[in-house]
């Protein structure tokens, strides 16, 4: 009944029950662990430790006791110690199949290697089955993939694997597909190409057999190695023959016919061309074999798109090569005029021919465009201006030509005039292609969903030209497609990047949510939470994008374990190194960085010095400013750029440069975020107190190594701001639907870096007073008094800068200021970070105030002169407290004009709006109002929380 307890998740009942059986039964060990699972499930760790190591220091070797065990140190995260239990029950039961393989397994969840390969030979020797002794070859494979030194794993690891396989396949013991896989894997990785061919094409290869083509597939790859050439072309030509539509082949049939022109290769006269058959080797034979395809195709039974883009791929190989030839497949617009004919009606049309425009020459766009718009069946209804197609043939056929002008430039051509006349059709086209999607369900996505999509990116464009209104229409269009077509992720991701462009992050909560972002997506699109939620004050959901973000980071760890245990039973060793580089690749996500700086940035935002101390904040967190855990040279920016639709031409579009270029500033941004962090964790270990004048003590103690690494991440921050400002000297401007920038320069611009590094030159002063006492330290006191009162000056000048109207209605079009909200946000972080300065000062000042205070009743004098630095202190204090008490009636002030804001009665300038779009617009401009107002509160309480604690600073 226990069990049944956990299972059910009454862990209570569990611990009373496991408590009753002993009572009965003092020494059961099952009943002990089972108790300490409920204990751990309740929250208590140290108990449950406790009992468990009690059972284990026995070494059990029941399965029962051994399993719960098992389950018991995974919940603790704690892998290591399920091996020491195994490794105390097979010695005890040396002859034990299962206990070794469970061995096994536990060292391959902790990754290792060397006692993994021991233990898979020990298994063989008990059991001579072949999976055992091949989980030990395994085993040296991973040795030499983990091994630093690549001298290393070439010459001992892999060699030693390949006698090891050699032996089995001497003594004709190979059974399995699994085990020629890893023969093959072997050679590989010691570039043995030629031996590697000779297995695939010998009797081994003939297990080769669970995957299409696996065969051809790696001899192809060892040929590309080997750079046979002769065989690559004989081999896809072979390939090709058997399918004409696998396009992977088309490539290395033509990249081997080109390198066999440039090699100027002939084919022997007397015996066979290759190993694997005919070879073509001239552009006349390349040509001559596409048109074949064509023709074959013509007599199939469906139809297929790989000859004919075969075609269109030699041309533009031919025509990067300079060569005349290319006359000889005819004209790529007419090819491509063709191919529209035939594949039109195929949302895959788009794609296939986005790769070819550039055949096309620029002053043929649009008489293109036309020749391909003249055979789609378009009818106008009586009364409309638009003609529309009668069935979805028809209006696939029509989206691919507009997706096409899109691409061509043709839209960015038009003025605005134009360009809203567009937008008007495309939506028209888009509410009659409803009808034909009526039939659909929630989750299918309507067929004129593209034409909403192509409208919104026209008036991006509008709106990035100066058109303020164009953004109001953007919301309210995608609102409405959202509304018809609920599961589109495209729409969800661009209202996403349109609100937090306005400074509106409510509604973008929900929307990621219902976008169901799976596993890996909370890394490659995570960055469109994480990115708005603090900088805009929605600190909740910041706490809670963070949340999400990092669950999936450490869930991970542990997964990747257990993929490579199943790897390991199922004989999939090929994947095993591919799971461990996942892995790798996730550890060192920048997103993953990122999100733990900004979450350990906020909670102390949040928590320190309000509900806990600063001190037990960053104990909790187990902070230190001397470690950095950020892999700053193997970083990986694993973000999907591209996860938003664009049909914008080349040179609008986002390219390599600007991926270059937002990593080195997504990097730049999180050197200052984890230098912040790790100066504020080192504030709380200066304020022990030390004995002045005595340098050997302070030594001693490690406080003065203390202030020297505070002094050495100062030196790092300059650095790093420096390189900042360098780079937004550049004045980079990503594509709209490119990389969002990060909040460094708003970081600049507020003024909020100068107080936070002055603030952080401020602590070295501070301390430098400690050690020296006051008596001779005047001029320690007045560089403190003027940096306290020139950093209330610069806190003062960043609170004008978070002054105005964060919506304002201008000429019947509202306008956001989300600049100002970020200002706020950036002010909260600044005057938290004095706070926390400031008490430091406190802890060195009281100390000092409390022995003058001594001295005068020993003396009986009624004036011993304060030293000038108390009245500096005493007096930033009061203004500190004076300006937040400031900030906060200002942003009362806001809330009250925010909830006073009369949406409803914006005459909306453009009163070609629908019935049916005025209502969208006023629930985007309702869901931006009060998305600000949400915004504001937060800020508010949490400066509130901020007074509170400035007034216990009295010294």
């Amino acid at each position: 009944p226990c069990a049944d307890y956990l299972d059910n998740g009454n862990n209570k009942m569990a611990i009373q029950q496991a408590d009753k059986l002993l009572k009965k039964h003092k020494d059961l060990h099952c009943a002990k662990v089972l108790k300490a699972i409920g204990l751990q499930r309740t929250g208590k760790q140290d108990e449950a430790y406790a009992l468990a190591q009690e059972v284990a220091a026995l070494e059990p070797t029941d399965d029962n006791s051994l399993q719960a065990l098992t389950i018991l140190y995974r919940e603790m995260h704690r892998p290591e110690l399920v091996t020491k239990l195994y490794e105390a029950a097979v010695k005890k039961v040396p002859n034990s199949e299962e206990y070794h393989s469970h061995l096994f397994m536990a060292y391959a969840r902790v990754g290792e290697y060397k006692k993994m390969q021991q233990a898979g030979m020990a298994l063989y020797k008990i059991v001579p089955k072949n999976p055992y002794y091949f989980w030990s070859v395994m085993s040296l494979i991973m040795q030499s993939i983990s091994a630093q030194d690549e001298n290393l794993s070439k010459t001992m690891f892999l060699p030693l694997a390949e006698r090891m396989v050699e032996k089995m396949v001497k003594e004709d013991k190979i059974e399995a597909e699994a085990e020629v896989e890893l023969y093959y894997m072997i050679l590989e990785r010691l570039e043995k190409y030629k031996e590697a061919l000779d297995v695939v094409r010998g009797k081994l290869g003939e297990k080769l057999t669970s995957e299409l083509q696996s065969r051809e597939n790696k001899c192809m790859a060892m040929y590309k190695k080997l750079r046979r050439w002769p065989e690559c072309n004989a081999l896809s030509r072979r390939l090709l023959l058997r399918n004409s539509d696998d396009w992977q082949f088309y490539i290395t049939y033509f990249d081997s016919v080109f390198q066999l022109i440039d090699e100027s290769w002939t084919p022997p006269a007397e015996e066979e061309h290759s190993l694997e058959g005919e070879v073509h080797c001239s552009v006349e034979q390349a040509v001559e074999f596409v048109e074949e395809r064509i023709t074959e195709e013509s007599k199939s039974s469906r139809p297929l798109r790989g000859p004919y883009l075969a075609k269109l791929e030699l041309i533009r190989r031919l025509r990067h090569r300079g060569c005349n030839d290319e006359y000889k497949l005819g004209d790529p617009e007419e090819l491509m005029f063709q191919y529209f004919k035939k594949f039109g009606d195929k949302p895959c049309c788009f794609t296939d021919l986005k790769v070819f425009v550039d055949l096309l020459p620029s002053s043929q766009y649009s008489k293109f465009i036309e020749q391909l718009l003249a055979v789609i069946p378009l009818s106008a209804a009586p009364g409309s201006e638009v003609a529309l197609p009668g069935d979805i043939k028809a209006l696939q056929q029509h989206l691919c030509v507009v997706q096409l002008s899109r691409l061509l430039g043709l839209y960015h051509a038009m003025d605005k005039k134009e360009k809203l006349t567009v937008v008007r059709e495309l939506m028209v086209r888009y509410r009659h292609g409803l009808e034909f999607g009526k039939s659909c369900l929630k989750t299918e996505l309507q067929f004129s969903d593209y034409y909403c999509l192509l409208a919104v990116h026209l008036l991006l464009d509008l709106w990035l030209e100066g058109e303020e209104a164009a953004v109001w229409q953007c919301l309210t269009l995608l609102e409405e497609g959202l509304a018809h077509s609920p599961s589109n992720a495209q729409f969800k991701l661009l209202l996403i990047r349109i609100y937090c462009r306005l400074g509106a992050f409510e509604p973008v909560a929900e929307l990621y949510s219902s976008l169901d972002a799976k596993h890996i997506q909370h890394d490659t699109i995570g960055y469109l939470l994480t990115r708005y939620a603090e900088s805009l004050g929605h600190y909740a959901a910041a706490s809670q994008s963070c949340n999400f973000a990092l669950r999936f980071f450490h869930s991970n760890q542990k997964d990747t374990s257990e993929y490579i245990i199943q790897a390991y039973k199922y004989g999939a060793f090929e994947k095993i190194p591919e799971f461990i580089a996942f892995r790798n690749r996730l550890n060192s996500s920048l997103h993953f960085a990122q999100v733990r700086t900004e979450r350990m940035l906020l909670d102390l935002l949040l928590e320190a010095n309000i509900s806990t101390s600063l001190e037990e904040s960053i104990k909790s967190m187990s902070l230190s400013p001397e470690e950095d855990d950020i892999p700053w040279k193997d970083l990986r920016d694993n973000r999907d750029l591209t996860v938003l639709f664009s049909w914008d031409p080349k040179d609008r579009d986002i390219s390599e440069e600007h991926r270059k270029l937002s990593l080195e500033e997504e990097t730049t941004w999180l050197r200052i975020r984890s230098l912040t962090l790790r100066l504020v964790s080192g504030l709380p270990a200066l304020s022990h107190p030390i004995q002045p004048r005595n340098s050997e003590r302070t030594a001693e103690n490690g406080v003065s190594s203390r202030i020297d690494t505070i002094r050495s991440l100062l030196q790092q921050l300059e650095a790093a701001v420096d390189s900042g400002k360098k780079f937004l000297d550049q004045k980079i401007q990503y594509p709209v639907l490119g990389p969002p920038p990060t909040r460094m320069a708003g970081f600049f611009s507020s003024g909020s870096c100068q107080c936070q590094t002055s603030l952080f030159y401020l602590v070295s002063d501070i301390y430098e007073l400690d050690t020296n006492g006051l008596e001779d330290s005047a001029e320690i006191q007045e560089r403190i008094g003027n940096s306290l009162k020139s950093l209330v000056e610069r806190l003062t000048d960043l609170f004008n800068k978070c002054k105005g109207d964060l919506i304002e209605v201008r000429d019947g079009t509202l306008k956001t200021h989300p600049n100002l909200l970020e200002n706020l946000v950036f002010f909260v972080e600044t005057i938290s970070i004095a706070l926390w300065v400031s008490s430091y000062c406190d802890s060195v000042l009281r100390p000092f105030k409390s022995n003058l205070q001594k001295k005068k009743k020993k003396k009986k004098e009624s004036s011993v002169a304060m030293p000038p630095v108390f009245t500096h202190f005493l007096d930033y204090v009061t203004e500190l407290q004076t300006l937040t008490s400031n900030v906060i009636d200002h942003i009362k002030g806001l809330e009250m004009i925010l909830t006073a804001l009369k949406l409803e009665e914006l005459s909306l300038k453009d009163t070609l709006l629908l019935q049916e779009e005025k209502k969208f617009t006023k629930t985007v401009q309702g869901k931006v109002q009060s998305s600000y107002h949400h915004s504001v509160q937060e800020i508010g309480e949490l400066l509130k929380k901020r007074l509170d604690t400035i007034k216990k600073l009295k010294i």
